[in-house]
C-alpha cells in the first residue's frame, strides 16, 4: 500500500500482522495493527503512536474498522535502536509509554537526543531532591567506588557510610526516631514497616486509608486505597480494614486488635490531599489509647520538599515507624523505615533475621543518600521552599486552573478532566517543560520540581504551563 505514491509501509516488526492503511487524507493515516509497534517506511523505522487530537479532527466517531488505529502523520516520529529496542526488549508499564531518549541530565535540566533541553518539574517523580547529577552526590558516588562497592549481606558488616547515613537521620530526627534500616525501596520499607509493626505488637489487624498509594509490592498493594490497581492480583494480605482520610469518625475502627495504622503524611496518588488541622494529633492519641503503632509514609514528601525535614514536623507528632525512599538517594535508588530501638530489636530475635535484604544499606547507594542529607540539611534549600510555593501559587493563576493542592514544592494542579490534563502535559512537553500527572487523580497535573530550582526556572516553566492552556486544541 502507497501513501502520495512514494511511501511504503512494509510491516510492523515484532508481529506477524502485516499493516494495512484503511484512508489517508493530507493530515492523518489510519492503520490496522497495534500501538507502541514499529513499521519500516523505506527502509527507516518509525513508532507508531495514537493520535492525541481525534476529537479535535471531527473523526472519533468514524472509525471505519474495528482496532484501526488514528495515527497524524505529525505524530509518526523516526525513532533510534535504542527506542525500538526499548519497545521490544524492556518490559513496559502502560502500552503508551512515551520512549523519550534522554542524553544527559544536568541541574534542573533533561537534555533528549533530538538536542532539546526540558525543564524538569517532576525530578523523577519527587526522586532527585537536588536536581540532576548534583557535584556533591557525584563526588561521593565516585568517591565510594574508589574503595569498594557490595561486601556482604545487609546488617553483618560496619560500613562507613550507611553507618554516617543512619546516625545523621537519629541526629536530625525527634525522639524516639532512633534506629534506621536501610533497603532497596519506598515499597520494600513499606513491607518491612509492616512486618515490624506485627512482629513488635503481636497483632493482625492493620488499618489503612482509602485513596492511599504505598507502592506496588505484595505488602504495599495490600495497604493502597485504589480497587483498580489491585483487584487483578488479590488474594492480597489478610485483615487490612480501610478507613477515610480526614474523617475523625472513622478513629472507632482502630482498636485493641490493630497493629499498625499506616498512612501517608500527604496523599499523594489522590492529588496531594493536606490533612486538616489537628487530624494527625487526634489519630495519633487514638493510636496510643488502643496500643496500635503509627506508620507514617513520608517517601514523597521527605527530604525537605515541604520546607521541613518530614512533613510530620507540620502537624505536631512523631510517628512510632517512619517510612522514606524517594528523594532520599539523591538520583539513586533506596528505601528505608526508621523506629525507636525498642521496636527495631525485635526483627532481630524469635526469629532472628525478620526482615533481610542482600543490597540494603548498600555502600554506593549510602554514600548518595549521605550527601544528599548533608545538602538538605546544611544547604538552606528549607528555608526556600514556602517563598518557592507562594511564587507557583502566585504564577499558576488561571480560569482553567481549579485549584492547587499541596505544600511546598509538591503541587497538583486541578484542570477538571484526565483527557485535558493529559494533553496539556503533552504541550509543555513539546515546549520543553517536563510535567506529569496523579496516578489516581488523573486531572491534577503534579509540580515536584528538584528542590534546587531557581525562581527564573519556576517563572520560565509557569509561562510554559499559561501557554498550553491559553491554546486551543
Amino acid at each position: 500500500m502507497e501513501i502520495n505514491s512514494k511511501i511504503k509501509i512494509k510491516s510492523f516488526l515484532g508481529t506477524s500482522h502485516p499493516s494495512k492503511i484503511i484512508n489517508e487524507d493530507e493530515n492523518y493515516w489510519i492503520l490496522i495493527g497495534e500501538t507502541g509497534k514499529i513499521i519500516e517506511i523505506e527502509e527507516t523505522k518509525y513508532l507508531i503512536l495514537f493520535d492525541k487530537n481525534l476529537d479535535s479532527l471531527g473523526l472519533i466517531n468514524h472509525n471505519p474498522v474495528k482496532n484501526s488505529l488514528w495515527i497524524l502523520k505529525s505524530d509518526v516520529e523516526k525513532i533510534s535502536n535504542v527506542n525500538q529496542d526499548f519497545y521490544q526488549y524492556q518490559a513496559q508499564t502502560t502500552p503508551f509509554a512515551s520512549g523519550f531518549e534522554v542524553e544527559k541530565a544536568q541541574g534542573s535540566y533533561i537534555y533528549g537526543k533530538n538536542g532539546k533541553a526540558y525543564l524538569d518539574f517532576v525530578a523523577g517523580v519527587s526522586a532527585n531532591t537536588l536536581g540532576h547529577s548534583h557535584p556533591k552526590v557525584v563526588n561521593a558516588i565516585k568517591e565510594q567506588t574508589d574503595k569498594y562497592l557490595h561486601v556482604m549481606v545487609y546488617g553483618e558488616y560496619a560500613q562507613e557510610k550507611p553507618v554516617e547515613l543512619c546516625r545523621l537521620l537519629a541526629e536530625a530526627t525527634p525522639e524516639p526516631l532512633e534506629v534506621t534500616y536501610l533497603v532497596n525501596s519506598g515499597a520494600e520499607a513499606i513491607d518491612g514497616s509492616l512486618k515490624l509493626a506485627k512482629r513488635y505488637t503481636g497483632r493482625e489487624e492493620i488499618i489503612a486509608f482509602k485513596d492511599a498509594y504505598h507502592g506496588n509490592t505484595h505488602g504495599a498493594l495490600s495497604v493502597a486505597g485504589n480497587e483498580v490497581h489491585k483487584r487483578e492480583f488479590r488474594p492480597l494480605l489478610p485483615m487490612v480494614n480501610f478507613i477515610e482520610f480526614n474523617n475523625e469518625n472513622d478513629f472507632d475502627k482502630i482498636t485493641e486488635k490493630t497493629a499498625c495504622v499506616i498512612v501517608e503524611t500527604i496523599q499523594g496518588a489522590a492529588g496531594f490531599i493536606m490533612p486538616k488541622e489537628n487530624y494527625f494529633i487526634n489519630l495519633k492519641k487514638r493510636c496510643e489509647e488502643v496500643g496500635a503503632l503509627l506508620i507514617l509514609d513520608e517517601i514523597q514528601p521527605g527530604f525537605g520538599r515541604t520546607g521541613k525535614l518530614f512533613a510530620f514536623e507540620h502537624f505536631g507528632i512523631v510517628p512510632d515507624i517512619l517510612v522514606m525512599g524517594k528523594g532520599m538517594g539523591g538520583g539513586v535508588p533506596v528505601g528505608a523505615f526508621m523506629s525507636s530501638k525498642e521496636i527495631m530489636t525485635s526483627l532481630s530475635h524469635s526469629p532472628k533475621l525478620g526482615h533481610i535484604t542482600t543490597f540494603g544499606g548498600n555502600p554506593l547507594i549510602a554514600a548518595a543518600s549521605h550527601a544528599t542529607l548533608k545538602e538538605v540539611l546544611e544547604g538552606g534549600l528549607m528555608k526556600e521552599t514556602d517563598k518557592k510555593e507562594k511564587l507557583f501559587r502566585e504564577l499558576l493563576d488561571h480560569q482553567k486552573i481549579k485549584n492547587v493542592n499541596g505544600k511546598g514544592l509538591m503541587l497538583a494542579v486541578n484542570l477538571g478532566s484526565p483527557e485535558y490534563t493529559l494533553k496539556v502535559a503533552s504541550k509543555c512537553m513539546e515546549k520543553g517543560l517536563i510535567v506529569f500527572w496523579q496516578l489516581y487523580r488523573n486531572e491534577y497535573l503534579r509540580i515536584s520540581p528538584p528542590l534546587t530550582i531557581s525562581e527564573d526556572e519556576i517563572r520560565k516553566g509557569c509561562a510554559i504551563i499559561l501557554e498550553a492552556l491559553n491554546e486551543d486544541w
